[in-house]
């Protein structure tokens, strides 16, 4: 039996994935979690095979869940998500420890096929998001977005989502600052002057909706 604990921001998206595996009979949802904090604490409260963690969520976000478990358990196994098969989240993502990468548009079977693979210590990444993972390397692709840091690439797609210096501060748990120094940072490296201009490079890069 492998258990897994679904982490989603959206109670819709953790019950269509909880009667999905709920089919499988080698399968069991042990727990949800609908952030980061949360994640972090049933982990280590619950110790599942596999968590099937979204990397995009208010507050601590996904990323920094995974690199907080991962620090605690150099073999957690998890699977991150994505409602966008760009590389640059998988990249992300793998360099903090996932062992797979899906995205969310990927068919019920490949879940299970996913979540199948993570648990037995195998890789996974969604055909597509390989793919592309696959040409960026072999065209020498890339986007300036790779120059930023985990926490400056967190903080950019809040911003480009409309989040204030202020708000982005609360949920991150830093000071107005800090937040500011990354934006500073953020600006200088994708060679922006407003917040517009964030949200206009996050749109094109599939990062968020238009």
């Amino acid at each position: 039996m492998i258990s897994v604990l679904l982490v989603d921001d959206h109670a819709v998206v953790r019950t269509g994935f909880r009667l999905l595996l709920q089919t499988h009979r080698e399968m069991s949802v042990v727990g949800e979690a609908d952030s980061g904090e949360e994640a972090c604490r049933l982990y280590d409260e619950l110790g599942p095979d596999v968590v099937l963690l979204d990397i995009a969520m208010p507050g601590m976000g996904g990323l920094e869940a995974l690199k907080r478990i991962r620090a605690k358990d150099h073999r957690a196994r998890v699977l991150a998500l994505s409602a966008h098969d760009d590389p640059m989240h998988a990249r992300r993502a793998l360099r903090e420890g996932a062992l797979g990468f899906l995205s969310k548009r990927s068919a019920p079977e490949t879940l299970i096929e996913a979540i199948s693979a993570v648990a037995a210590g195998k890789r996974f990444i969604d055909a597509e998001v390989a793919r592309k993972l696959a040409l960026d390397e072999i065209e020498g692709g890339g986007s300036p977005l790779d120059r930023l840091s985990e926490r400056e690439f967190d903080v950019f797609l809040r911003l480009a989502r409309g989040a204030t210096v202020q708000r982005i501060a609360e949920e991150l748990k830093l000071s107005t600052s800090t937040v500011g120094t990354h934006l500073y940072n953020v600006k200088q490296k994708l060679g922006v002057v407003n917040q517009s201009e964030l949200t206009l490079i996050a749109i094109r890069h599939g990062l968020i909706d238009p």
